[in-house]
């Protein structure tokens, strides 16, 4: 993001009044290679063509922020590569990590490991410091410490499956697990923060807390999810979960959060209504099947029904409701902020 863009921001969590309504989307490697027509495997390996990515997508749409903004990132094998997950790479398909807990007492022996050191995350550090001189040149700064959260990490390393009936059968070890992963994430953002001093915000993503019930969430997730937000002492506190949040939401705030990516389960004045207004919602358009797989005109349509709908437009940034999903157009988000920029000028 550019200065600009980021007191923008700070201003629109805050609250305050502002001329018009922002848009902006979390991009990564669901959308951004195939958009910038690269395979996945060019867009992990090469840092000369993710970099080159990310600049055609802030020059085609430089009024757009984009979170967290040059995501150096591997998928979902991010983290659990730290843990010793095997990672599979196909050329065009989503990286996959193998689960490294193959029965719950294995819990007991696992250690904390180092972010510096360990799996993939030396390799994501270093591919932004290098990067960073030209990031700044055009512009931008490197804002945000970014990882998946600790429930959606403790899925990868035991299997969905498996965690949601530790989460019942084996607590006390689920709480362990819980730690262990806490710690780890505790010190990843450290080491981001520190590395780039630029960094005043923090990116967790964990749709895992969307399949367990609110009594499990504010159990498994709420403390330890809290906890990272606090230690990180950050101005943004982004937190994504496209899936079900409805029973969740409500205690994003005293979470920590202050800007949320939420999914398709609820419209933004039920989110607003939901929290007092007391975070920033980045939403809300349909993803798949409005912005991905809807023709341009009936992109912005939605768009204008969604913002002529909106009751309150403060604490609000324009996007969809989750990531920028695969197979976006640019026709098709020229066309919502095409409808966005005909909105303000009503």
């Amino acid at each position: 993001m550019t200065d600009t863009q980021w007191k923008q921001l700070l201003s629109i969590i805050k609250g305050e009044p502002q001329t018009e309504i922002p848009a902006g989307f979390i991009i990564d490697c669901p959308w951004l290679p195939k958009w910038y027509g690269i395979s996945l495997v060019d867009y992990f390996s090469n840092d000369e063509l993710w970099l080159k990515a990310n600049f055609a997508a802030i020059d085609a749409f430089p009024d757009v922020m984009f979170f967290p903004g040059f995501w150096s990132e591997y998928g979902m094998c991010t983290e659990p590569s730290a843990f010793g997950a095997k990672c599979t790479f196909w050329k065009n398909e989503f990286p996959f990590a193998s689960k490294t807990i193959q029965t719950v007492e294995e819990i007991d022996n696992l250690e904390v490991p180092d972010p510096e050191t360990d799996g993939l995350l030396p390799f994501m550090l270093n591919r932004l410091a290098l990067a960073q001189p030209a990031i700044e040149a055009k512009g931008h700064k490197i804002r945000f410490s970014v990882s998946r959260g600790p429930l959606n990490i403790a899925s990868f390393l035991m299997g969905t499956t498996e965690f949601m009936m530790a989460i019942v059968l084996e607590p006390e070890r689920v709480h362990r697990l819980m730690r262990i992963i806490t710690d780890f994430l505790k010190r990843w953002h450290e080491i981001q923060r520190q590395t780039f001093p630029s960094i005043d915000g923090i990116m967790m993503l964990d749709d895992i807390v969307g399949f367990i019930s609110e009594e499990d969430f504010l159990e498994f997730g709420f403390p330890y999810i809290k906890e990272i937000n606090d230690a990180a002492n950050v101005n943004v506190k982004l937190f994504h979960n496209d899936a079900d949040f409805r029973v969740s939401v409500k205690h994003y705030p005293a979470m920590g959060v202050n800007l949320y990516n939420p999914g398709i389960y609820m419209d933004v004045n039920e989110i607003k209504e939901e929290v007092n207004n007391g975070l920033t919602v980045l939403g809300s358009i349909p993803p798949r099947d409005v912005l991905a797989m809807a023709s341009p005109e009936e992109v912005g349509k939605a768009t204008s029904e969604l913002l002529n709908g909106l009751k309150d437009t403060s604490r609000f940034i324009l996007s969809c409701a989750g990531g920028m999903p695969p197979n976006v157009s640019t026709e098709n988000l020229n066309a919502l902020l095409q409808a966005n920029k005909a909105f303000q000028c009503k």
